[in-house]
């Protein structure tokens, strides 16, 4: 056989037994390139460490605990602002969804404030609450409001009206229709809308840190910035990039697909 297809044949293997497997290869030629440049010389070692020095980072902060407790901070922060963002989200998307007066009322005024950058709040978020949890909720559930609202608005209106027609005419009441036509039908926008508002949440939350925080990531790199020490914030960016990888491509995005097939807007 040939080496190159033998090769292939390994490593589809490999993948299909060890998924995560997959998820690692496409990061080896950047981790390559970046060791031979810091082994190069091209940049000063203080300026531009190598992964050696970045997985040494890591080991320590982890043996101290400091990494392990900011992370735990920021992601508990991430949990509490999406919750709180789909409690309000999925109703107001529902609503103006369904009701015209209600589009007609709070569709400019969504479109107004979703304009609005949640960074853009922080000075007079500040004024009022402080240098606080209250700040960076605010910013958090802000930022993932708007994804999920517009899209429930759009998976609602998505749902043909022959399915609308077709219950009633069966009997059933409007919470029956809301519960068993409407939500499944808007569901994947739902989900969809959760992922991306999930995303911009995380890039939020780490910059409210860096602006505002006593702890979390963005704290723990913002912190480095001031210490001098570029390895730390290079491990701090590694961490951001890996964890929500892992989120989006382990959790949510299964959950999309699951979503999508489960109410027939895609094939298996």
């Amino acid at each position: 056989m040939n080496p190159a297809l033998q090769a292939w044949s390994l490593y589809a293997r490999a993948t299909k037994r060890w998924p995560a497997l997959a998820a690692l290869v496409p990061f080896i030629p950047v981790v390559a390139l970046w060791w031979i440049v810091a082994a190069a010389g091209v940049f000063p070692r203080a300026f531009f460490p190598s992964p050696p020095d970045v997985v040494r980072s890591f080991a320590d902060l982890v043996y101290k605990g400091i990494l392990p407790e900011y992370l735990e901070d920021s992601v508990a922060r991430l949990a509490v602002g999406a919750a709180a963002g789909m409690a309000i989200g999925i109703p107001l998307g529902l609503l103006v969804g369904l009701s015209r007066k209600a589009h007609a009322a709070l569709w400019p005024p969504l479109l107004f404030f979703q304009a609005i950058g949640d960074i853009a709040w922080l000075p007079i978020l500040l004024i009022w609450f402080g240098f606080g949890l209250a700040t960076m909720t605010f910013v958090i559930v802000y930022t993932v409001l708007f994804p999920v609202v517009l899209n429930t608005v759009l998976g609602v209106r998505s749902v043909p009206v022959e399915l609308h027609r077709a219950a009633l005419s069966l009997g059933a009441s409007k919470p029956r229709i809301l519960w068993e036509v409407v939500l499944p039908g808007a569901l994947p926008n739902i989900i969809t809308g959760l992922r991306n508002g999930l995303g911009y949440g995380w890039r939020a939350l780490i910059a409210a840190e860096m602006i505002v925080g006593t702890s979390g990531v963005g704290f723990l790199m913002f912190d480095a910035r001031r210490a001098g020490s570029v390895v730390e914030i290079v491990l701090g960016m590694i961490v951001l990039g890996l964890l929500w990888y892992i989120v989006d491509a382990w959790v949510l995005a299964p959950i999309e697909r699951a979503t999508g097939q489960r109410w027939g807007l895609v094939t298996r």
